[in-house]
């Protein structure tokens, strides 16, 4: 009879026991949730100006690439599927956030990228070999104490904005098929070279 109770009561706890967590859930980022509002408006960069983006830093599959205000996520996703590199998104939004998360999912490139709920101006940069950046003028600004510290040879791409006071190595204008729009893009390297006349069209 013990032995029968004892074999039940195994049974019961087996049954009730929590199922273990996966990998995946283990590492999953936590859900985004409101922290603050965001700097800046979303516009997304068309997928044309994303590929001359990446095309103009040189991605490797060897590379690090995090992109700063990453929004829907298509610049990392782009950047997982066509070079094969690892790539982190740092966005505030939530719904962003979600949306980002949702496209990696959907291209299946969960093992190369994702996309973290944080402000740009807290992270710790230097672990990158590329950062994209689409932000405003001032928020770049903001961010060179940080640029500043990437290693020697890490390159920088940025939409639209040049980085004031620092000279680009090269630039490029393109209208993208998607919204008959003329874009532009600056290239920088590590270290960065100032430029005090850089930048002083936004000025006025």
């Amino acid at each position: 009879m013990h032995r029968i109770l004892s074999v039940a009561a195994a049974v019961l706890a087996l049954i009730l026991a929590p199922a273990p967590c996966s990998r995946a859930a283990q590492d999953a980022e936590p859900p985004p949730k409101k922290i603050q509002t965001a700097d800046c408006v979303y516009v997304p960069t068309p997928n044309d100006v994303v590929e001359k983006m990446l095309e103009m830093a040189g991605v490797k599959k060897t590379d690090l690439l995090y992109d700063l205000g990453s929004g829907d996520g298509r610049i990392v996703v782009t950047a997982a599927r066509k070079y094969g590199c690892k790539a982190v998104g740092y966005e505030i939004d939530p719904d962003r956030v979600t949306d980002a998360r949702k496209n990696i999912k959907k291209r299946n490139v969960e093992k190369l990228a994702k996309v973290v709920q944080q402000d740009v101006f807290k992270l710790d940069l230097s672990p990158a070999s590329v950062i994209t950046i689409y932000l405003l003028p001032e928020m770049e600004v903001k961010l060179l104490p940080q640029l500043k510290k990437l290693k020697d040879g890490s390159r920088i791409v940025v939409h639209d904005y040049p980085i004031r006071g620092i000279k680009a190595e090269k630039d490029a204008t393109l209208t993208s098929k998607e919204d008959n729009v003329q874009h532009h893009v600056y290239f920088y390297t590590l270290p960065l070279k100032e430029d005090k006349d850089a930048g002083k069209e936004f000025d006025e």
